[in-house]
């Protein structure tokens, strides 16, 4: 695939959640635009349906685990929910190094190709509220966002629409209402769930998952809305290296990107730059954009860029219901012949809402789970897990850097990434975990294991397991439910209303170069604690508003 020398409107700069919906929207507002992905097309070749199975007991899975890492994958092989069908859309790690402090580990869980991690995530779409968004004027850590809820909420709306989204209307104000296209589906296990912890802990609210329908199509639904408009040219093996500027002009002119393959360099010209590329792959190209008047990286002179990088703080818990047995399909979707269905349950934050009331930490922590969908054999205990999403606060010294000396195997220099829990964070995940505990154990749930990045809960673990599986699992725990693993990585390019505290304004707009917007989950001021997909594009489809009207009217 070439791209033809021509000067576009807008480059779009990777291709995942926030850059197909970036597409669609510009080229329905009649912007010419070329979509920049790193990685590899996609076909209906790259996703056969899996060889049937009879359903086994939960595992612990090290035998895939292994064979992905002796794969080029040591990385992405410790990911904490683990499936081998999804290996192939995840990177090499052997190609894609990134450096962190000694003894401080991060997981980065990453796709390179077209769609991203759209092909490996669990669909799942969770709005954020003013509870979020205005967090430190109630607990004065940190900024509030340059934006509101209501400012948000027309955007959401559009997004849902689009995407199909399943869900209820609930009533948490924590998680606003949407307006979903359908219904979901509870299991039996999830019904007798939601009852118990409802009965005994009324303020803990148990509701379905908010997910997106089926995209049988594979490629996203947005760049196939865009590539209907005949207005987008698409460049995959596209590896940007750097965001160029005009010297005379000061504003952006385009991009050098390296041709995956054959590792020729490229340059392409547009009057504006939106970056779609993941939080930690933004500020990576940003800071690897420096030159003559932004010696620190492109539009950082606030010195923040790379600063007040967060993720959220994971738990995992599963166990198994002995008054349930066996498990139940979900079909409230279209069948997917490679996915197993979304859904399951959700107990939104219901703590420190409005004012401080938890002695011990700021913030708080949602859960997302599953039970009774898990395959078991017939005759066997429904099994159930849980993961929690605890609230990490923003801290200054949490931060993207480059390395020194690293680089990729295309030559570019890849991110140093230090990210550490401090006493919030770690008071946080002690009662995070304390909570599914109480609640497994009140339900009368038997437990395979539970633990956070603090460590496993408990010596009693996998019980019905080999005692050499358990050491295994146990020595590897520390590695895989870290920070990072929540995958709902966030910060590192703020928005905010003072250039001087943030690096991009209420419209993700560079402070600094007016033509540049990032729109990921970067620009984000503070972490909440549903994930950032649904938030990510909804403030993607905003901004690009913003810049068809601008471009209109000539200011970009």
């Amino acid at each position: 695939m070439t791209t033809p020398k021509k000067d576009y409107d807008v480059v779009v700069v990777g291709s995942g959640a926030t850059g197909s919906i970036a597409v669609k929207e510009l080229t329905e507002r009649g912007l010419d635009v070329l979509l920049l992905e790193a990685g590899p097309d996609i076909s209906d070749a790259d996703f056969p349906p899996p060889a049937e199975a009879p359903p086994n007991p939960l595992g612990i899975g090290l035998g895939p685990r292994f064979s992905a890492a002796l794969h080029g994958q040591p990385v992405q092989a410790r990911r904490a929910i683990f499936s081998p069908q999804v290996n192939p859309f995840l990177v090499n790690d052997w190609e894609n190094p990134y450096s962190t402090p000694r003894g401080n580990h991060f997981l980065w869980i990453r796709g390179r190709l077209l769609g991203g991690r759209l092909h490996s995530y669990g669909r799942v779409l969770n709005r954020m509220s003013d509870y979020d968004f205005n967090a430190a004027s109630v607990d004065g850590n940190g900024e509030d966002w340059p934006i509101s809820y209501d400012e948000l909420a027309p955007y959401y709306d559009r997004i849902e629409e689009f995407m199909g989204v399943y869900g209820d209307q609930d009533g948490v104000p924590a998680i606003p209402d949407g307006k979903p296209a359908h219904p979901p589906m509870l299991t039996m296990a999830e019904k007798d769930f939601k009852e118990r912890v409802e009965s005994a802990w009324p303020e803990r609210r148990v509701i379905s998952w908010r997910y997106a329908a089926p995209n049988l199509h594979r490629v996203p639904l947005g760049i196939l809305a865009a590539r209907k408009t005949g207005r987008l040219t698409t460049r995959t093996d596209a590896v940007v290296r750097q965001i160029t500027v005009n010297s005379k002009t000061g504003r952006a002119d385009g991009a050098i990107f390296v041709d995956r393959l054959t590792k020729a360099e490229h340059r392409v010209w547009a009057d504006v730059v939106v970056l779609c590329a993941s939080t930690i792959e933004s500020v990576r190209l940003l800071l690897n954009s420096a030159c003559e008047g932004h010696e620190a990286g492109l539009g950082n002179s606030s010195g923040l860029l790379g600063r007040y990088f967060m993720d959220q703080c994971p738990s995992l818990t599963f166990a198994s219901i002995p008054h349930i047995q066996g498990y139940e399909v979900d079909d409230a979707a279209p069948p997917d012949p490679f996915y197993s269905p979304s859904g399951g349950v959700f107990i939104p934050r219901f703590l420190n809402l409005g004012a401080k009331t938890t002695p011990g930490f700021a913030r708080g922590f949602s859960f997302q789970g599953a039970f009774g969908r898990i395959p078991v054999p017939e005759g066997q205990p429904a099994a159930c897990g849980m993961m929690g999403f605890g609230e990490m606060l923003p801290y200054y010294d949490n931060r993207i850097t480059l390395a020194a000396r690293r680089t990729d195997a295309w030559g570019i220099r890849v991110p140093f990434i230090s990210c550490t829990m401090r006493d919030n964070e770690r008071a946080l995940l002690r009662e995070q975990t304390r909570v599914i505990r109480e609640i497994f154990q009140h339900n009368g749930y038997r437990l395979t294991f539970s633990g956070s990045p603090l460590g496993l809960d408990s010596r009693h673990i996998w019980p019905d397991r080999d005692p050499l599986s358990r050491l295994v699992f146990r020595l590897s725990f520390p590695y895989s439910l870290t920070i990072g693993a929540s995958i709902h990585e966030c910060g590192g390019a703020r928005m905010g209303a003072d250039p001087k505290k943030s690096v991009l304004n209420s419209h993700n707009q560079s402070w600094d170069v007016p033509n540049l917007f990032v729109t990921d989950s970067s620009c984000f001021v503070s972490g909440g604690t549903v994930g950032p997909t649904l938030t990510i594009m909804a403030l993607t489809a905003r901004a690009c508003e913003y810049i068809a009207n601008q471009h209109a009217d000539g200011a970009l």
